[in-house]
């Protein structure tokens, strides 16, 4: 799958923003990669997943033995990557802010698990909990994650910070889109 097949999945599926957004990360973007939209049609999630498992060298998805993504943004790409990959798939949560496995899903030490993430900022989620693959980063490469990293398509969408916005984006009126309460 090609950049631009990546992209038109979501211009397709409106998912792809433009005007002033406030990210996860408390950043602002002046485009915003609706991930629940594109994933909203199960054959879309499915060809956006293959397209990520595709991706993964074989000797690494040789040793993937289970998926496991971050609730909510992450349950229906982490469950397609599992199907795509054909082992189990399981989410987090932070029902007091951390990430822990709940509803009976368990990790064996040792075992080899493929992170999942729908949208890669910063790489905070990430970070908390060791990820691997996604459908964007859209950091372009400059997220580390400390693990290898394998998005389906690295885009140069710039983020400022509140206060060291361009004038053209501070003219436009700031909205929060994500699922996560802004840093």
């Amino acid at each position: 799958m090609t950049d631009e097949d990546v992209l038109a999945e979501f211009r397709a599926a409106e998912a792809l923003l433009e005007g002033h957004f406030i990210l996860s990360s408390g950043l602002r973007s002046p485009r915003y990669l609706q991930c629940a939209r594109v994933l909203m049609d199960p054959a879309r999630a499915a060809r956006l997943c293959e397209g990520v498992a595709a991706k993964i060298p074989a000797d690494i998805k040789a040793q993937i033995s289970a998926v496991v993504a971050p609730a909510m943004g992450g349950v229906i790409v982490g469950h397609e990557m599992a199907r795509a990959l054909g082992v189990p798939g399981m989410f987090l949560e932070r029902p007091e802010g951390t990430f822990h496995l709940r509803r009976g899903f368990r990790l064996e030490p040792g075992q080899k698990v493929l992170m999942m993430e729908d949208v890669v900022t910063t790489g905070l989620s990430s970070r908390e909990t060791i990820a691997a693959a996604s459908l964007v980063d859209r950091s372009n490469g400059a997220a580390d994650l400390g693990v290898p990293f394998f998005p389906l398509i690295r885009l140069d969408v710039p983020s400022y910070s509140a206060d060291d916005l361009p004038p053209e984006l501070a003219a436009i009126p700031a909205i929060k889109p994500g699922s996560r309460a802004a840093a």
